[in-house]
C-alpha cells in the first residue's frame, strides 16, 4: 500500500474497476436464483441542464441503502432513469436548437429532445458516477423514449377499459400563463393582498348588495346564492336578479353551504370563480357563461372587458360599477389564492374537452394502500393520508401542450365516439397516425384526432413498470404479466401528493397491489436564506463539479450521511472536514495492518472455520475487540434495516475511533515493535483479529465511503477472499462474541489502566511515550487477578519497564532520581 492515499487518482481507478467488471450489473438468470431480489424505482432527474448539491444529497442517500442491502445478500437491481418529458426539456431544447417546438412535427420535436438530452443525461452519468452510485447503467431509460410512451399508451388504453379513465367537458383548473391544464397536485397557496367590494344588484327595483373579491367575473354571474336560515334574504326565494353593468336575469337560490356571516350573506355564483362555483353549478344544472378565453383574455361576450387580461379587467369593471354609484365599499383583504406551482399564476377554471382519472370513488382503498406499504420516517404517511383525504378533484390528464406523450385515441365527429388505437401500432402519435377503419359505433371515416398530451406525472407514475420492463426486456402488454412490488421508492417529501400519490393509485388499479415494499423520504439541502435549493430558483452556489474538485466524493458521500430521513438540512463544510480526517484515518489504520506482516495470512478466515475464534492462543484483548464489533455490527444492522444510515453511521464511527484506533491498536502494536516480548502464537492471533475486524470495518463504512474501502479491499483482502469487489461481499460472521464474560471485563480493565496512565501522563504534560520504571496496581484479588495474564500487553501499551500488585494505593505519577512511577486504582 501507498504511505499516502491520493484519492482523486484512486477513486477514478476505482470506478474504471467498476465498470469494466460489471460489478453492479444484476443478471436476472442467474444471479437472483441464488440472491433474493432487491429493486430501487430510482428518482429520473428533470434533464434541463445541470445538477445540484440538492441531487447529490438525495441519490448519494438511496445508494447508501442500495449497497448495504447488497452487502446484506441481496442482488440489487438498480436502474436509472432521466426525466425529459416535460416543459423544462421542452424549453432547454428550444432554447439550444434556437427552435419552436410547435413549429415541428410531435414526433419530429420529440426525435430532436432525445438526441439533444443525451449530452445532458451523459454528463448527469458521468457525475453520479464520480459519486460512486452503484447503479446498473445498462438499465437506463428516458421517460419520453419509445418504450415509456408505449407503456404510458398502453397504461392509459388498460385504465380506460377497466373504466377508471373516463373524457368529458368539464370545469378544469387551468394556467392561462402556461396555457395548459393543471392537476390539483400542482397547485401552491400564495397568500396575496385583495379587495372585497360590495357591489349592488337589483331585484324587484330593490336593491341588494353582493361581496366579491373578483368582480371582472360579474358577466359569468348565472345566480345568486343565500343561507336557507337566513331570514334576511328569505323573501327573496324564487326571484330573479339583474347583474349590474350587463344586465342578465340570474335566480336568486338557497344553499347550506353558504356563508351568513361572510361578507353580505349574499353570493353571486360565476362560471367559474372557484371549486364552490362549480359545485352549484353542476348541483343546479345552471348554464355555463364564460368569461376567460384560453389566453387569460376576457372573450367578445364580456362587453366592456374584451381582449382584457384579469387586472386590467378588474380595474375597469371597477371603475364602471363607480361611475354609476354601485359600488357600496371596498375593503382590502388579505387570502389564500390557488397558483400555479410552476410559474406561481392564478389558476382560473375553464370547461373543456378533458381525460380525467377517477380518484374520488377509490379514496378508501389508496387511503389502505398506505397502510400496506413501510414509511420512512413514519410520520410521512401523514402527510400521504392528509392529501388523499382531502382530494376534491378526479385527476385530470390532459394537457393542451404540444410536446409530450399523446393520448392514443381519436373521436368521431359524427357520434362522438372514441376510437382507441390497437397495442400492436403503439406508441404513436394520432395526428400522424390513422385509426384502423371507420367508427365502429356509426362507420364514419370523419374521424379526428385527440390533440391534447398527457400529464407528465401520467408516465412517471409508470415508473416501477418501466423498470420490470427493463429487467425483463420485454415493455409489450407488460399490463397482462403478473407484478411483484420493488424493494424501494426513493423521494423527497414535496411531491408525496404527486409522485407517491399517483404511483400507489396506477399499480393499485392496474394490479390491485402496491408499487414497492418501503417508500424512503428524503429532505432538502437548504440555501443561505433557508430555502429548498434548485436550478428553477437559481439558489444554489455549490455546484457538485466543484466541490468534488476540491473534495473528494467519498468526503462528499460522507457530509450526505448525516442528513436525517424526511429532514431539511443545511450544507455542511464542517462536515466534509471531519469526512477528510476520516479518509487519513481508515487508510492509515489499515496501512498500520498491512505493515505488520497481516497481509497473505488471511486464508481461510472469511470462508473456512474462523479458526481465529477458537484458538486457544486467542487473548482476552482479541475477543474483547471481536465481541465490539459484534456488538457493533448488531446495532449498525438494526438502524439500517429501518433505514437509519445517519445512526448506523455514528455507531461505525464510535466503534473505529474509540474501540479500534484509540484503544486496541494501541494496546496491540507493541507486539509488532517488541515481538521478542511475546509468543509468537499470541502474535499471529493479533494478526488474523487485525485481519477479521480490519474486513468488517472496511464493510461497515462501504455504504458510505466505498472508494476508499475498495481500495484497501484491492491491496489487502481480493486475494485472499477471491471476491472481484468489496461490494460483492456479504456480511459474512469474520468474529464471534467473547466466549465468557470474562474476555470482556479483563479487557475492560487493561484498557482502565491505560486510560489512567495517559491521563496521568496528560496531567503531568509528559509525552505518552514517556518510559515508567514501574507501575503499581491496586486494587481486591478479583480486580487484580484480571490483570495478571495482561502484563506484557499492559507494559507496551503504557510503556513500563515492571509492573507490581499492591493492597492499597491511590492513582498518581510521580517523579524520582530522574525517572517516572506511577500507581494506578483499578475499577
Amino acid at each position: 500500500m501507498e504511505k499516502k492515499y491520493e484519492s482523486a487518482a484512486v477513486e477514478q481507478k476505482i470506478q474504471q474497476l467498476w465498470a469494466e467488471q460489471n460489478i453492479y450489473k444484476v443478471a436476472a438468470s442467474t444471479e437472483t436464483a441464488t440472491r433474493p431480489l432487491y429493486s430501487i424505482d430510482t428518482p429520473p432527474p428533470t434533464v434541463s441542464g445541470s445538477l445540484h448539491i440538492g441531487h447529490i444529497f438525495s441519490y448519494t442517500q438511496t445508494d447508501i441503502i442500495a449497497r448495504y442491502k447488497r452487502l446484506s445478500g441481496f442482488a440489487i437491481y438498480y436502474p436509472f432513469g432521466f426525466d425529459d418529458n416535460g416543459l423544462p426539456t421542452e424549453r432547454f431544447v428550444e432554447k439550444k436548437k434556437n427552435v419552436v417546438a410547435h413549429q415541428l412535427s410531435r414526433s419530429d420535436f420529440i426525435k430532436l429532445c432525445l438526441e439533444e438530452t443525451v449530452e445532458v443525461e451523459d454528463q448527469f452519468k458521468a457525475l453520479w458516477q464520480r459519486m460512486g452510485l452503484s447503479v446498473d447503467w445498462s438499465k437506463c431509460y428516458a421517460t419520453i423514449d419509445v418504450m415509456s410512451r408505449r407503456i404510458s399508451q398502453e397504461s392509459f388504453i388498460e385504465l380506460y377499459k377497466k373504466g377508471f379513465v373516463y373524457r368529458k367537458n368539464e370545469p378544469a383548473l387551468y394556467c392561462t400563463a402556461c396555457r395548459t391544464s393543471v392537476a390539483q397536485a400542482e397547485l401552491d397557496d400564495a397568500e396575496q393582498p385583495s379587495v372585497f367590494y360590495d357591489i349592488k344588484f337589483t331585484v324587484d327595483q330593490e336593491s341588494i348588495v353582493i361581496a366579491t373579491t373578483r368582480p371582472e367575473l360579474l358577466p359569468s354571474c348565472v345566480a345568486i346564492f343565500y343561507h336557507p336560515d337566513d331570514v334576511r334574504y328569505q323573501r327573496l326565494a324564487g326571484k330573479m336578479a339583474t347583474v349590474p353593468l350587463f344586465g342578465n336575469q340570474v335566480p336568486v337560490l338557497a344553499d347550506e353551504t353558504v356563508l351568513m356571516d361572510k361578507g353580505t350573506g349574499l353570493v353571486m355564483c360565476c362560471t367559474f370563480g372557484d371549486k364552490t362555483d362549480i359545485a352549484w353549478y353542476k348541483k343546479y344544472n345552471l348554464p355555463y357563461r364564460p368569461s376567460v378565453g384560453r389566453d387569460g383574455r376576457w372573450l367578445p361576450t364580456t362587453g366592456i372587458l374584451a381582449g382584457l387580461k384579469v387586472k386590467p379587467a378588474r380595474e375597469a369593471v371597477v371603475a364602471a360599477l363607480t361611475a354609476e354609484g354601485l359600488v357600496v365599499q371596498q375593503r382590502a383583504i388579505t387570502h389564500a389564492v390557488n397558483v400555479h406551482e410552476r410559474c406561481k399564476n392564478s389558476i382560473e377554471f375553464l370547461e373543456l374537452p378533458q381525460w380525467f382519472l377517477k380518484l374520488l370513488p377509490y379514496k378508501k382503498e389508496l387511503l389502505a394502500c398506505a397502510d400496506e406499504i413501510n414509511w420512512y420516517p413514519q410520520f410521512m404517511k401523514a402527510r400521504y393520508k392528509n392529501w388523499v383525504e382531502n382530494i376534491s378533484w378526479d385527476w385530470c390528464l390532459s394537457r393542451q401542450r404540444f410536446y409530450g406523450i399523446p393520448f392514443p385515441a381519436w373521436h368521431c365527429e359524427g357520434c362522438g365516439h372514441t376510437i382507441l388505437a390497437k397495442s400492436e401500432q403503439l406508441p404513436l402519435d394520432p395526428q400522424e397516425t390513422a385509426p384502423i377503419g371507420n367508427c365502429p359505433s356509426c362507420n364514419s371515416s370523419n374521424i379526428v384526432a385527440d390533440t391534447d398530451v398527457m400529464d407528465t406525472w401520467n408516465t412517471s407514475s409508470l415508473t416501477p413498470y418501466i423498470c420490470k420492463a427493463l429487467y425483463e426486456g420485454n415493455d409489450v402488454k407488460i399490463f397482462d404479466r403478473p407484478y411483484e412490488p420493488m424493494g424501494m421508492r426513493p423521494q423527497a417529501h414535496d411531491i408525496i401528493r404527486t409522485w407517491a400519490f399517483y404511483t400507489i393509485a396506477k399499480t393499485w388499479m392496474h394490479h390491485g397491489t402496491i408499487p414497492w415494499k418501503d417508500i424512503v423520504i428524503s429532505g432538502h439541502v437548504l440555501s443561505g436564506e433557508k430555502e429548498k435549493i434548485s436550478k428553477s430558483r437559481e439558489n444554489s452556489s455549490l455546484q457538485p463539479e466543484q466541490l468534488l474538485n476540491q473534495y473528494s466524493a467519498d468526503v462528499i458521500r460522507y457530509w450526505t450521511a448525516s442528513g436525517t430521513l424526511g429532514s431539511d438540512i443545511a450544507f455542511s463544510e464542517n462536515q466534509l472536514k471531519i469526512g477528510g480526517r476520516l479518509v487519513v484515518k481508515l487508510w492509515n489504520a489499515s496501512l498500520f495492518i498491512a505493515e505488520r506482516g497481516a497481509v497473505g495470512t488471511f486464508g481461510e478466515t472469511i470462508q473456512g472455520a474462523h479458526s481465529s475464534d477458537n484458538t486457544e492462543n486467542s487473548d482476552a484483548i482479541n475477543n474483547w475487540i471481536k465481541h465490539q464489533a459484534t456488538v457493533c455490527f448488531a446495532e449498525y444492522q438494526r438502524y439500517f434495516d429501518k433505514h437509519e444510515f445517519g445512526l448506523a453511521l455514528n455507531v461505525v464511527e464510535k466503534f473505529f475511533w474509540h474501540d479500534w484506533c484509540d484503544n486496541y491498536l494501541e494496546l496491540v502494536k507493541d507486539q509488532f515493535f517488541n515481538p521478542g516480548n511475546y509468543r509468537a502464537e499470541h502474535i499471529a492471533a493479533t494478526q488474523r483479529t487485525l485481519l477479521d475486524v480490519g474486513l468488517r470495518i472496511l464493510q461497515l463504512y462501504a455504504p458510505f465511503m466505498p472508494h476508499i474501502t475498495e481500495a484497501i479491499y484491492q491491496e489487502m483482502y481480493k486475494q485472499s477472499v477471491g471476491a472481484a469487489s468489496l461490494h460483492l461481499t456479504e456480511f459474512a460472521t469474520v468474529q464471534k462474541p467473547a466466549e465468557s464474560e470474562s474476555s470482556v471485563a479483563i479487557a475492560q480493565t487493561v484498557l482502565a489502566v491505560v486510560a489512567e496512565v495517559r491521563r496521568l501522563k496528560t496531567d503531568q504534560k509528559l509525552s505518552l511515550k514517556t518510559e515508567l520504571a514501574e507501575l503499581v496496581l491496586v486494587g481486591d484479588a478479583e480486580a487484580l487477578s484480571r490483570c495478571n495474564g495482561q502484563v506484557v500487553i499492559i507494559k507496551g501499551a503504557t510503556r513500563a519497564l515492571e509492573v507490581k500488585d499492591a493492597p492499597s494505593g491511590e492513582s498518581l505519577l510521580q517523579e524520582r532520581d530522574g525517572r517516572w512511577y506511577a500507581t494506578v486504582a483499578l475499577p
